[in-house]
């Protein structure tokens, strides 16, 4: 089974932590799009043989996107991939985007799950954050797309300097009380070149608090496992039946082909990314060329990469995947300091699977990378 990743690099207004790729003008969406449709037949032999289990619209912002262009994105993967019957498609959609009209229209184009980028339910904090919508169009866009779709998930940002742990209870109530299937939930990270970090490293906006940080996390893991989600990845819940499959791909190491500017692929063995910049990657597709840089993995690359997703998940680590694909030495050597980690409170065992306590996931990255093996 393999994926697609869509990344459309446009959006309506910069929201202020954001480091992905993307712009703000819609001169050349159009180009871009029949670019992304033609990437998808220059890029097939990649996934030649695997049938698409998962279709996920990224970006930027997707919900920009007219239905007849995500209608032709689709339309030209069905035609040159085999689709699995009812498999996933996911759309990423702003509240401001969402209307009746549009969701209908992506309904009947073929998304049967939609990812909203909601990340708060208080107007203080999306004006912080410089979102494009209200708190109002939050709420209202969640119950109008529970009118069209079972299947949706809703991001939340916490450990923002304005968020306290009241409110957080308060966002998180709501989600609960709209009946979200699905919850992503991210602490706000401050990156290089976004405009945050600009703007607090000037002295204008308030830095992160990690141990407050630390505390919104634990808040979240206590009232959403309460309230009968399954905290299944580090930052996802999901009420049963509702894990997102595009996720859980990428965290059991499947196949997938990333499509559009800036976009990653992975075939088992090596690595792949688009150039992030709109203009040359449209003149490469242009010349039927695909404008990627290819890194070939080695196999303490592929290890450190399972150590890393399999930690993050809720089944953990498997002692025998590592043994079965990286030998013996490899898994006897692992297993030394992953026991170190299980006398520390960090890690807990069943049977040859390690998973984070939830002390552990609060240093999910951290206790990764001092796992990590050398070449």
């Amino acid at each position: 089974m393999a994926g697609i990743y869509l990344h459309i690099p446009f959006c309506r207004q910069a929201c202020h932590y954001c480091n992905f790729h993307f712009t703000t003008s819609l001169r050349n969406k159009s180009d871009v799009v029949n670019a992304i449709a033609s990437e998808a037949v220059l890029q097939k032999q990649m996934l030649e043989g695997e049938t698409l289990r998962t279709i996920y619209f990224g970006g930027g912002t997707p919900s920009l996107l007219d239905v007849e262009e995500i209608e032709l994105l689709l339309n030209t993967i069905r035609q040159h991939y085999q689709v699995e019957s009812g498999a996933e498609i996911t759309l990423e959609a702003n509240p401001d985007d969402i209307t009746g009209e549009k969701l209908q229209g992506w309904k009947r184009a073929g998304i049967n799950r939609l990812s909203m980028g909601v990340q708060s339910f208080f107007e203080d904090e999306l004006r912080w954050m410089n979102r494009a919508h209200n708190s109002m169009q939050s709420v209202d866009s969640i119950r109008m797309a529970l009118e069209h779709f079972s299947n949706i998930s809703v991001d939340l940002i916490y450990g923002s300097p304005l968020l306290t742990n009241s409110m957080w209870e308060e966002n998180i109530g709501k989600a609960i009380e709209l009946g979200i299937p699905h919850l992503s939930c991210y602490a706000l990270t401050v990156e290089e070149k976004t405009p945050l970090h600009k703007l607090i490293r000037k002295n204008e906006k308030e830095n992160v608090d990690g141990n407050r940080q630390a505390e919104q996390f634990m808040i979240l893991m206590q009232r959403l496992r309460a309230a009968g989600y399954e905290h299944y990845e580090v930052s996802n819940f999901a009420k049963p039946g509702f894990r997102s499959r595009h996720n859980s791909s990428y965290w059991k190491g499947e196949k997938y082909l990333g499509l559009g500017p800036s976009a990653h692929s992975f075939d088992g063995s090596s690595r792949q990314w688009n150039v992030a910049n709109n203009m040359q990657y449209l003149k490469a597709i242009e010349e039927g060329k695909v404008p990627a840089e290819k890194e070939l993995l080695t196999e303490a690359n592929r290890l450190n990469e399972f150590i890393m997703i399999s930690l993050r998940t809720r089944e953990g680590l498997d002692l025998i995947k590592v043994k079965e694909t990286f030998g013996h030495p490899r898994a006897s050597t692992l297993e030394k300091d992953l026991q170190r980690y299980a006398s520390t409170g960090l890690l807990k065992t069943s049977g040859t699977c390690y998973s984070l306590t939830d002390e552990g996931m609060l240093r999910a990255d951290g206790i990764a990378a001092e796992l990590f093996v050398g070449e």
